[in-house]
């Protein structure tokens, strides 16, 4: 079976230094043994509706949470988010905007579009893991999801 059926957070990020973190924080703390990561917004629209590279997923197997940035290459963000939140197959996914921008109108239109939280990346660190470490946990472990 492709892992990518499998995957139970979709991380949407061009950094590889973010990509990094994130991974790191999200493994030390036990919360996804299965994460995909995805590093511009046209892969990860192949992604969701299993096209491109990804065209034999099985697109009924959704991730319990995308993780995403705004500021990516090809599409943006805040595309990806009206995209999916507006298809029936995948509106219902919780996706958390993880980025360093700070700009009221990214927030207003991340929200606009459908996104479950906006999250400004901590510079430093500790406080980064600490902060992806509580997203994890609400989202997968608290948070419960439609069936």
């Amino acid at each position: 079976m492709n892992t990518t059926n499998l995957v139970e957070i979709l991380l949407i990020e061009d950094n590889p230094n973010d990509v990094e973190l994130t991974l790191r924080a999200l493994r030390k703390n036990n919360l996804a043994n299965n994460i995909h990561v995805v590093n511009d917004g046209a892969e990860a629209l192949d992604y969701f509706f299993a096209t491109g590279k990804y065209h034999d997923r099985d697109i009924s197997l959704t991730p319990k949470l995308v993780i995403l940035d705004l500021k990516l290459p090809k599409i943006d963000g805040i595309e990806i988010l009206r995209i999916i939140k507006n298809d029936a197959r995948t509106k219902s996914i919780p996706v958390v905007v993880l980025t360093s921008s700070k700009e009221e109108s990214d927030i207003i239109a991340s929200y606009k579009m459908g996104a479950n939280s906006f999250i400004v990346k901590p510079v430093d660190f500790d406080k980064f893991i600490v902060t992806v470490r509580e997203l994890g946990m609400y989202w997968l472990l608290l948070n419960e999801p439609p069936r």
